[in-house]
């Protein structure tokens, strides 16, 4: 059962939202690591969609959110490249190797970033609680957790998200669309991000002719 909202959830095109600059300097501090498995279009995507959802549920920590999403799949950057696309998104990509690498990177990645930055030991343990097991770790332990781990699904019902999930996966954009409907939406935690994910796709479904193209 996903997590209803009091709220109205905001589901016009992603690619409208403007988000403020006060994480600037946390953005700043990674680009070397947005180069990474498309991370320069993947996280500023999801962390838009981050946004929409701390919305959506205003008792959310958005702080601790909008942070972890930002810093979530940065440690792709210190994975052997070589790896990602063969053990990452193949097989029982869920638990591949490279996967659990990632998020121990990503942790290490945030605990180096956040502290020049003026973050406080407790905000980035919470922070690192969230991206150590946000792809291989099966339950949500807070509201903050399933947002990002909803944010991060979100990003592929857009079309640079089906654009590149579809090649990483070796499926034509309509085959990813229809795994997206009978796989990803079902996994979605909350209430918002169920309607963000339908019309973001319906819209997308439409834009990329998947129904002709199938």
């Amino acid at each position: 059962m996903t997590l209803p909202t009091a709220v109205p959830a905001d589901t016009s095109p992603i690619s409208a939202w403007e988000s403020g600059d006060d994480l600037d300097p946390v953005w700043r501090s990674i680009v070397v690591e947005s180069r990474a498995r498309a991370n320069d279009i993947h996280l500023p995507i999801s962390f838009a969609f981050a946004e929409r959802l701390c919305d959506a549920y205003p008792e959310a920590d958005s702080l601790v959110v909008r942070v972890a999403i930002l810093l979530h799949d940065t440690g792709w950057a210190r994975v052997d490249e070589s790896r990602i696309l063969s053990e990452g998104f193949s097989g029982d990509w869920r638990q591949a190797d490279v996967r659990y690498e990632h998020e121990r990177h990503g942790c290490m990645i945030a605990r180096e970033v956040l502290p020049p930055l003026g973050y406080d030991p407790a905000f980035i343990a919470r922070v690192t609680d969230i991206i150590d097991g946000h792809d291989t770790r099966p339950d949500s332990r807070s509201l903050e957790d399933s947002l990002v781990r909803d944010a991060d699904r979100l990003w592929r019902f857009t079309p640079a998200g089906i654009a590149l999930a579809s090649g990483w996966f070796r499926l034509t954009p309509a085959e990813y669309c229809r795994r997206l409907r009978s796989e990803i939406i079902p996994e979605l935690l909350t209430e918002a991000a169920v309607q963000m994910a339908d019309a973001e796709l319906s819209r997308s479904e439409s834009l990329l002719k998947t129904g002709q193209l199938s």
